[in-house]
């Protein structure tokens, strides 16, 4: 059976796309067979990855491919034969790597952080993937505690029509932390809010 495809996506930088990536890979590879794609030029994805490969703790094993250009086509074919899940972090432009793994991927994840102004920037990244032909779904990042302004992007992105997760991540060092060890919070931190908050993203976002 070939692999789920997912692809995450975001032409505003600062976001936490790649972050998000490293966190889904480490929750999924519990109980998955998953490969990383990095197609990002600042490689920020494979720098984590190097990270994990100097942990002397034993860490479950996650493939990482750091492919651009033409081989992003071929790698991907390879891959979707070998593992369950293959999350690919994409270039924050509207480059043709970027269009084709929005094209391979069932579905295209896409961090915003509870702003006006990021919901605002965050849509042209949702009208790509849908141009693509894309299930395009929002996962609110950095999530402050207690804040009104929450609510006030949800509605807004209701209003907008765009979907979103039900699910989101705090605003929490914990996660920053996990990737300076090329870990995930899952394997750090086990019982902290951060993960179960990536777990039941996790779990929302296979369905």
């Amino acid at each position: 059976m070939a692999a789920r495809i997912i692809t995450v996506a975001q032409q505003k930088g600062g976001a936490g796309k790649t972050t998000l990536a490293a966190q889904l890979a480490v929750t999924w590879a519990e109980k998955y067979r998953v490969a990383l794609m990095d197609i990002d030029p600042q490689s920020s994805l494979t720098a984590w990855h190097h990270l994990r490969g100097e942990n002397n703790k034993p860490l479950t094993p996650i493939h990482l491919s750091d492919v651009s250009g033409w081989r992003v086509g071929t790698e991907l074919d390879r891959l979707k034969n070998d593992y369950d899940i293959v999350l690919i972090d994409c270039t924050p432009h509207t480059e043709t790597e970027t269009k084709n793994a929005m094209r391979a991927a069932s579905m295209v994840v896409i961090p915003v952080q509870p702003s006006l102004m990021d919901v605002w920037a965050t849509e042209p990244t949702v009208k790509f993937a849908v141009e693509q032909g894309s299930e395009a779904r929002l996962v609110l990042n950095r999530v402050p505690p207690r804040s009104r302004l929450v609510d006030k992007v949800r509605e807004m992105l209701k209003d907008k029509k765009l979907k979103m997760t039900k699910n989101a991540l705090g605003n929490r060092v914990a996660f920053a932390a996990s990737m300076m060890d090329g870990m995930g919070v899952t394997e750090s931190e086990r019982s902290s809010q951060a993960a179960t908050e990536i777990r039941k993203l996790a779990k929302e976002l296979e369905k």
